[in-house]
């Protein structure tokens, strides 16, 4: 059977059953994440009205499939450093993003859905706080934990805020584009590395001149994006971003940490005076499997966070969001317990994520 029918087949059953991610591999039958966030494999497919038992994948047919999605000059840069992310528009109508990589079998595609519509805040339970800073005029708020935990989703809701609501200028800088954000109120600009400019520091560079109100860098990569994104949060520009570290202190290190011991005080202060808010959020699996929820840490840059970055003293941040939580900070332990007590999450997932183990084993 021809391997176009069976690609779009697997990914109708996506799209049909809500699951989250594709995986095509060589040498494997196709797997989707399920609804509790799940690895298995896709056994049947419905064809023509038809059932048929999936077939193995081969390197050629992975090959083919990545054909279908690619322009030339993404095959010829893929071929180049066998890894790249893209994003792919299913009949027009399902957005997926889309990242192709060589393995020890051959290539290997995977694949997440995008949600067809940006949600509103109220949606993704993001609460009126956050609205308050996406009119700010300048600062940094971060979005941070690994992948897959709904931080581009987050970021696109707050944009989204702003063009609904405001008369500015949003530049974004994705890789790959996820959202597609039409202009409202404001102007928005959405560039995509390799097809609209060659790499984060260029388009950062560029977007100076390009008099924007409100900037959104897709991720904080490396010392050299670090440092024009926190240069941009100094010079008058509300900038969203993202780091993949798994809560707000963690964040705080890791970006003093990517630069060398002679330029780490100079960082400090520019964080220091620059961060607004940082946000580190989980998905995780409710207790009846129905699907995830949000878990969040909050941090939000006072005074005294302020003093222990520029200080050096960051470990003592968690005391700082423990006493603070009438300016809206939290920690992810606090979150996680609250969740608990309401019968969403179990008590193994309660503590699979917490991070102070030994208070949780005394609930």
């Amino acid at each position: 059977m021809e391997i176009k029918i069976i690609f779009e087949s697997i990914v109708q059953e996506c799209i049909l059953r809500n699951y989250s991610d594709i995986h095509l591999n060589s040498f494997h039958k196709p797997y989707i994440r399920n609804i509790s966030w799940e690895i298995e494999n896709i056994e049947n497919l419905i064809i023509n009205w038809e059932t048929i038992e999936t077939p193995i994948l081969t390197k050629e047919n992975i090959i083919e499939i990545i054909k279908l999605i690619w322009t030339d000059t993404l095959l010829i840069k893929f071929e180049s450093i066998f890894e790249l992310d893209l994003s792919y528009n299913f009949h027009d109508n399902t957005r997926f993003r889309v990242n192709c990589y060589a393995d020890s079998n051959g290539f290997s595609i995977a694949m997440r859905k995008i949600p067809s519509e940006v949600p509103t805040l109220e949606e993704i339970w993001l609460w009126d706080n956050v609205k308050q800073m996406c009119q700010k005029s300048k600062w940094l708020i971060l979005m941070t934990w690994p992948t897959g935990c709904g931080k581009s989703t987050n970021l696109a809701a707050m944009i989204n805020y702003i063009n609904d609501n405001f008369k500015k200028h949003i530049i974004t800088i994705e890789d790959p584009i996820e959202f597609l954000i039409k202009s409202k109120q404001s102007l928005v600009n959405q560039r995509e590395i390799w097809n609209s400019t060659h790499s984060f520091s260029n388009a950062i560079r560029a977007c100076l001149r390009e008099d924007p109100n409100v900037i959104m860098v897709w991720e904080m990569r490396d010392a050299e994006t670090i440092k024009a994104v926190i240069t941009l949060a100094e010079t008058w520009h509300l900038v969203l971003s993202t780091l993949h570290t798994n809560d707000s202190v963690q964040s705080i290190d890791r970006i003093i940490d990517v630069f060398p011991t002679w330029q780490q005080d100079q960082i400090k202060m520019q964080l220091a005076m620059s961060l607004i808010w940082i946000i580190s959020q989980r998905l995780l699996p409710k207790i009846d499997n129905s699907w995830r929820i949000a878990a969040r840490e909050v941090m939000v840059n006072n005074d005294a966070i302020r003093n222990l970055i520029i200080s050096g003293k960051t470990h003592q941040l968690y005391s700082v969001l423990e006493i603070w939580q009438r300016e809206w900070m939290i920690l992810m332990d606090k979150y996680l317990l609250a969740l608990y007590n309401k019968w969403i999450i179990s008590k193994d997932i309660l503590r699979s994520y917490a991070r102070d183990k030994d208070n949780i084993d005394l609930i």
